[in-house]
This record gives C-alpha cells, structure tokens and sequence, in this order.
C-alpha cells in the first residue's frame, strides 16, 4: 500500500515539474523497486558473462563438468539410472575408451561415448587417465604441432591413443609403441579449449 501511494506522489511530482517546464532525470523518475530492478540488470550485465563461462562442478567429486575420463576395466555395465537396480542398457567392452562424464550421483556418472549414447556407470569402473579416439578415416602422428612436419605414424578411425599433452591446435598421443603430434579437430576426448603438458 505504502510503495502505491510513494509512486503515486512521485507520478504527481512529476506531473507538476513537467507542467512547470523542468527537466527530470531518470533517476528521480522511478520508484525504488524500479531503481532496485536497474542495479540488479546491471550487476547481472556485468557479471553474466563471466559467470556464464565458469564450468560447473560435480556434486560428489567437484571435478568440472563436463569433463572426460577413460574405461579402467576391459567391460562396465552402462545403467539407465545410478543404481544396481537400474536396467542395464549396454555394455562397454573397450578398455581405455574415453567417456565424457556429464553427471554424477553418489558413486555413479553419468556418461556419454563418442556417438552420444549414455547412461550410469560406477566410478570405480573408470580411471582419469586421458585417451582419446580417431574420430576422422586417417590421421598423420608427426614428430612437431605442425602440418609440415615429418609423419612417424597414421592412425585409423576408431584407434584408441594415450593423451600425452596438448596445445591449442594439436595434442601430443602415443598408441601401440608410436608417439607424436595430431591435430585436436581429429580427435575425441578433449575440449577445444584444453591445453595441458
């Protein structure tokens, strides 16, 4: 009642000032709710992006979210829910394959594969060892991050490698005795943004 009659009493004040000719800020002209709406948009402008870009966390492990992991065991059952009463859904049978963690709840994560299929899997079943998967018909290892640098090695679609380190554009693997360089575009398992020795 009290915030109708004040913004009944500032619409007459400014009624009679523009009668008179004055001028008015803007400020003057809204009500405290309105003057509090406008703090909190700004502080939300300012803020917003920045906090926008931050990564979410896990719930049990503070980990990011999303974040990629490896199969530790040569099978792990993939659930429809975080439970051992959950239906399974299909099994994982290639060690070292690389899963993007998209959830987790108590001891279960929630995963996707390289084709986007899902579901729980428990945390024991996997290791935060970095692989990574071809995802392109053929990639070139070569000895230096550059495209004109000597090839040691190709690596078919599908072909599980080591994540050794990575710069902006290109990430260093080892896969069946053989190291070098490949481009991050022909890869799953890492971020665009993820750079790391």
């Amino acid at each position: 009642m009290q915030i109708c009659q004040s913004k009944i009493r500032i619409r007459q004040e400014i009624a009679r000032l523009r009668a008179a000719g004055q001028t008015i800020g803007l400020v003057l002209t809204m009500g405290l709710w309105q003057k509090l709406a406008c703090v909190f948009f700004c502080i939300a402008l300012c803020a917003g992006p920045g906090l926008a870009n931050e990564p979410q966390k896990g719930t049990v492990t503070k980990l990011p979210i999303p974040r990629y992991v490896s199969l530790k065991a040569s099978e792990g059952n993939v659930r429809r829910g975080p439970s051992l009463t959950h239906r399974i859904d299909w099994i994982l049978k290639l060690r070292n394959m690389p899963l993007r963690v998209v959830a987790e709840h108590g001891h279960w994560r929630k995963v996707l594969d390289f084709e986007g299929a899902g579901g729980w899997i428990h945390y024991s079943l996997l290791s935060g060892g970095r692989t990574v998967m071809i995802v392109q018909d053929h990639v070139d290892l070569r000895n230096q991050p550059a495209a004109q640098s000597l090839v040691t090695a190709r690596l078919e679609r599908n072909v599980l490698a080591r994540l050794l380190s990575c710069n902006p554009n290109w990430c260093r693997l080892s896969s069946a005795g053989f190291k070098g360089w490949a481009p991050k575009a022909a890869l799953w398992g890492i971020t665009e943004t993820e750079v790391f020795d």
